[in-house]
């Protein structure tokens, strides 16, 4: 397995600069650490997607497709948990 490059949606990044000051230091290891490992322990995969996992951060939930055939990781949305589900 190689590994992974980590690209962000426009709409994630958004979401990403609007946390809480104190939790964006470990979600931004975390994500990086999906480069070299993007199933790690913990992680869920969401039903209705072929390749859409979840990762849990505390209180929030970094939502991340896994495009396998590109070695890439998308992260889709990052938010918190009573959040991240709604559309």
């Amino acid at each position: 397995m190689g590994t992974y490059q980590i690209e962000w949606e426009p709409s994630a990044l958004r979401e990403f600069k609007r946390l809480d000051r104190k939790i964006i230091p470990r979600i931004l290891v975390t994500v990086e650490s999906l480069s070299s490992n993007p199933f790690p322990q913990g992680v869920k995969k969401l039903h209705g997607g072929e390749s859409t996992y979840r990762i849990r951060i505390g209180d929030y939930r970094v939502i991340y497709e896994v495009l396998s055939n590109r070695l890439v990781i998308e992260i889709v949305r990052v938010r918190h948990r009573k959040d991240v589900y709604r559309t």
